[in-house]
């Protein structure tokens, strides 16, 4: 079955980046990065309203995340991506990898956590007590192990791609949408603990952190050495390009391995420096209170001595 087109416009002219980057929303992306833009903004100015402080860093960095979301999903990127698969993986890589880093390290559950109201009443829950809930729910401890997460974040890409799934969900609106969702949700539950910026259910220690980051990132190599080196095109998808874009579908999906091999790397760097720059500060500040106490200790020892002093003295006059 030829899948190419999908019923949409087949005279594509050749790709370039420029025309890549032209608007072509996708309702779906478009609202649901504007909202989330906008409750973000809003928990934002809650807090500098009450005179509370948020750093304005995390601000930055969830904008950009969201915006990213925006470039592959509501411009002509989009409708590249449905007929190159070169085009398309650039897609995948960056919602499932880039896009959930910077949404992370931007804070979202904490903010929620501190802008949204508790509840009117004692008993009762409001939104902050139904966050919590959720956060500290069964389902959550499941989703955010390592033992679902890494299983899932390779089955991402080798059930997706190998088998005749995404052929299928590449043939309806709804299907290719649920799968771009798709990715940027595996990419958000497998990052999220190793990140360790919001709180979670899954908390491990920074040397277990590295070690789920790296236990996923070669899955990814290997899966783009498995396109690069395809004697033929394996994706039904992909097999018959428009003849208006001038490429051979073996050449576009060779590069699409190349995307995905060289892209695990980029993230996984990121991340990398991220958690060893968070495993500093804790260390410093675990230092500083070791360092407090030591002077509160100090301050008592020298209190007792000198009351010792001073009753020696006493007993002298």
């Amino acid at each position: 079955m030829d899948h190419s087109g999908h019923g949409m416009n087949m005279d594509l002219p050749p790709f370039t980046l420029g025309r890549g980057l032209e608007l072509s929303a996708d309702p779906f992306f478009l609202i649901s990065c504007l909202v989330a833009l906008a409750l973000y903004g809003w928990g934002v100015v809650r807090l500098v309203r009450r005179g509370d402080k948020w750093q304005v860093g995390r601000t930055i960095s969830f904008v950009v995340g969201v915006l990213t979301i925006l470039l592959v999903m509501c411009t002509k990127l989009n409708d590249y991506g449905m007929v190159m698969f070169s085009v398309h993986m650039v897609q995948h890589m960056i919602i499932s990898m880039l896009s959930p880093i910077l949404i992370l390290m931007g804070a979202p559950i904490t903010l929620a956590l501190r802008a949204l109201p508790v509840a009117a009443r004692r008993g009762h829950k409001g939104p902050r007590e139904w966050l919590l809930w959720i956060l500290q729910s069964r389902y959550m401890k499941i989703i955010t192990h390592p033992a679902f997460t890494i299983p899932l974040f390779i089955a991402s890409l080798y059930a997706l791609y190998f088998t005749p799934i995404f052929d299928t969900l590449m043939e309806s609106k709804v299907g290719h949408i649920g799968m771009m969702v798709h990715f940027l949700a595996v990419g958000l539950v497998f990052f999220w603990p190793i990140m360790g910026v919001d709180p979670g259910p899954h908390r491990p220690g920074y040397i277990m952190r590295m070690l789920e980051l790296f236990a996923g990132m070669p899955f990814h190599a290997f899966f783009g050495i498995a396109l690069m080196m395809a004697s033929e095109p394996m994706i039904g998808t992909y097999k018959n390009p428009p003849a208006s874009l001038g490429i051979d579908a073996l050449a576009d999906q060779s590069a699409a391995g190349g995307i995905a091999w060289a892209f695990s790397e980029v993230p996984s760097v990121l991340v990398l420096l991220a958690l060893l720059f968070q495993w500093y500060r804790s260390d410093q500040r675990q230092a500083r209170r070791t360092d407090r106490a030591a002077d509160r200790d100090g301050d008592k020892e020298l209190e007792a001595y000198n009351a010792y002093l001073a009753s020696l003295a006493a007993r002298g006059r």
